[in-house]
């Protein structure tokens, strides 16, 4: 410092001086853990971490001893036990009655020979996945983790492997983030434990089928609030597995509001409190209305919204139209839909999380492998307009509207040449094309007139083609003409600058 300082400089020292050191104490404040409380206001302190917002996708899968006899879907294990249904038929047909074969005695067939921890990583990852993991308990009862909460788990019976544990090591060595997703809240009478023809009955196996209920009552159609002792075991079950797995995503299924309201508020307490307390950013995702807005991030099941929302959410939807494990004569989705799905989901502030569907040996079925291939590769040419993207001022335009809630995905038509979806990314805005246009392309949000178009067009290009688009902006629409080859499948990113 010189020696001589004016009046004027020392002051304005002085005063940077303590704005410094007001700010490094503001930050040292901001960084000290929250110890969150169980109440709803508390848990609203919990802010979503940028990781999720940049994620966009992830993939996860459904593994169990319903793996085995795969017919119909995961429901299997409830589905056995109602005289009439497809599953109990077909159950009599192969296995015998379910009085001679409970669901337990699927355990032991469900080996997982060929399942390989790093392998499922390595695919998730070239998938283009950023965030990965397992069901970790489904609502047939069974753990897919080493638990000292039940003795019903992976690591002590069935494939002896500690299924949560293996992948949260191969999925963070690949730089993805880990999720686990919970169920258990169903296992609240998903089996008819009143009824004494079957092992379900049998207190010896309640640890697998839960507590007895009511004659009649059913999880699916005459849900009953569980009793505590049901909801204590339920919440030291997702401790347990956040306190071992550390996991960065907790996924819970519908049906929590069977759980006590102060278990899930002291459970989310929980999680979020040792989040912060390892400066490890933790996302939580409930369905429905299973937990107050504000809290955690809302999950539409095979379904999206339908508008731009300013809320980030998600959408979990499985490759199989129509089961989440693996079936025979699976129906699976084609890659260009999978695709069209992740650019709705993204223009719309959404994440997407795929679910893949294992054998029981441990094997991810050839076809799937193919789906997720092409995914990876059209991700990593146009990855750009996915990855670390924010909404636009729409989410995009053109003839086909997808979403309206959960369960809508099957209600969405074919995306067509028209139908464009927008994102952004620093000073770039993505126009994402879901189908190929014949040689001239017309984006109507982008035209001069248009209230959108607040900047004037000065680049266009082709993710994929090595030189600028010839391009006119005009009143109603910039029209851009294209090459005459595409360069991937599925979708073509137009990257447009503005003029600053």
């Amino acid at each position: 410092m010189p020696a001589l300082m004016s009046r004027r400089s020392l002051i304005g020292a002085i005063v940077v001086g303590a704005a410094g050191a007001h700010s490094l104490a503001r930050a040292a404040a901001a960084a000290k853990p929250i110890r969150y409380q169980p109440t709803w206001d508390s848990l609203r302190q919990h802010r979503m971490p940028d990781w999720f917002r940049d994620a966009k996708f992830g993939i996860y899968f459904h593994w169990g001893p319903y793996s085995v006899p795969a017919f119909e879907n995961e429901w299997y294990s409830r589905n056995m036990y109602i005289e009439g249904s497809n599953a109990y038929k077909h159950h009599l047909a192969t296995y015998g009655h379910p009085s001679k074969f409970g669901y337990k005695d699927f355990i032991p067939l469900f080996t997982a020979a060929k399942f390989s921890a790093d392998h499922w990583a390595d695919l998730f990852h070239e998938a283009g996945a950023r965030f990965a993991g397992p069901v970790a308990e489904h609502a047939d009862g069974f753990a897919m983790w080493n638990s000292s909460v039940t003795k019903w788990n992976a690591a002590r019976m069935g494939p002896k492997r500690d299924v949560v544990g293996q992948m949260a090591a191969a999925v963070r060595r690949r730089g993805m983030k880990l999720v686990t997703t919970f169920h258990h809240s169903w296992n609240y009478a998903w089996y008819p434990t009143w009824d004494t023809r079957y092992d379900v009955s049998d207190p010896r196996y309640s640890g697998l089928y839960g507590p007895p209920v009511p004659r009649g009552v059913d999880a699916a159609t005459n849900p009953q609030p569980a009793p505590l002792s049901f909801c204590g075991i339920w919440q030291r079950k997702v401790q347990e597995v956040i306190d071992r797995y550390r996991p960065d995503l907790i996924y819970f299924d519908s049906h929590l509001t069977v759980i006590e309201e102060a278990h899930r508020r002291s459970l989310l307490a929980y999680c979020y409190s040792k989040a912060d307390e390892w400066g490890h950013p933790v996302v939580v995702t409930y369905k429905d209305a299973d937990l107050p807005e504000g809290v955690a991030v809302l999950d539409l099941e095979r379904g999206h919204v339908e508008n731009l929302t300013p809320q980030p959410w998600m959408t979990d939807t499985s490759i199989d139209r129509n089961s989440w494990c693996h079936v025979a004569n699976a129906d699976y989705r084609s890659a260009t839909w999978l695709v069209h799905t992740l650019i709705d989901v993204v223009s719309k502030n959404g994440c997407l999380l795929l679910d893949v569907a294992p054998t029981a040996e441990g094997e991810i079925p050839e076809a799937q492998v193919e789906r997720l291939m092409s995914m990876g590769r059209w991700l990593k040419l146009n990855g750009e307009a996915i990855y670390g993207t924010r909404p636009w001022r729409l989410y995009g335009e053109g003839p086909t509207r997808a979403g309206g809630g959960a369960f809508t995905e099957e209600q969405t038509r074919e995306f067509t040449p028209q139908d464009i979806r927008f994102t952004t990314k620093g000073h770039a805005l993505y126009a994402i094309v879901l189908g190929w246009p014949r040689t001239r392309l017309a984006i109507r949000s982008l035209g001069q007139a248009t209230a959108q178009a607040e900047e004037r067009v000065m680049d266009v290009r082709l993710l994929g083609h090595r030189t600028p688009l010839t391009f006119h902006q005009e009143a109603d629409a910039l029209l851009v003409d294209m090459p005459a080859q595409p360069p991937c499948e599925h979708a073509y990113v137009l990257r447009v600058t503005m003029e600053r």
